[in-house]
């Protein structure tokens, strides 16, 4: 990331200014909560350690959300190890119907050439486990946003 130009949380950021700010949001990984303190949307921070106060300290797989609470679940570099498909459940969980799945990754993890993901294939294991393909856009140089 020190070599980005730009903070991938930025480029979630600047999708949910682009929505509504009353959109309830979901942060899978949050990390140091940067998403919440960065836009006016309701941000549930979760991360497995809290590292700041507003983070909701958990296993990503068993939230304490509610079912169909959530508008957005956001991933922004957080699939990380091997229980992320169950990640991926617990957001679909908490999702209304016709929410929205973020993912952002660094592109590399997305290139097969070089033992990454295919994208393809990926998209279609999410597509598994009851989302609905949207959109994916490749035009960052670093990161790839689902």
């Amino acid at each position: 990331m020190a070599r980005s130009p730009e903070l991938p949380v930025n480029i979630i950021m600047k999708w949910l200014k682009d929505h509504s700010s009353s959109l309830v949001v979901a942060d899978f990984g949050c990390g140091d909560a940067r998403l919440a303190k960065g836009v006016k949307n309701k941000v549930f921070s979760i991360n497995l350690v809290a590292k700041d106060p507003s983070v909701i300290a958990c296993d990503m797989s068993k939230t304490p959300l509610d079912s169909s609470s959530i508008d957005v679940a956001v991933f922004c570099l957080s699939l990380m190890g091997t229980d992320f498909p169950n990640f991926i459940k617990e957001a679909h969980r908490v999702l209304k119907q016709n929410g929205c799945l973020l993912i952002e990754e660094v592109k590399s993890r997305f290139d097969p050439n070089n033992g990454g993901a295919d994208p393809d294939t990926f998209v279609k294991a999410v597509c598994n486990l009851g989302f609905t393909y949207v959109s994916k856009d490749f035009s960052n140089k670093m990161f790839i946003l689902l």
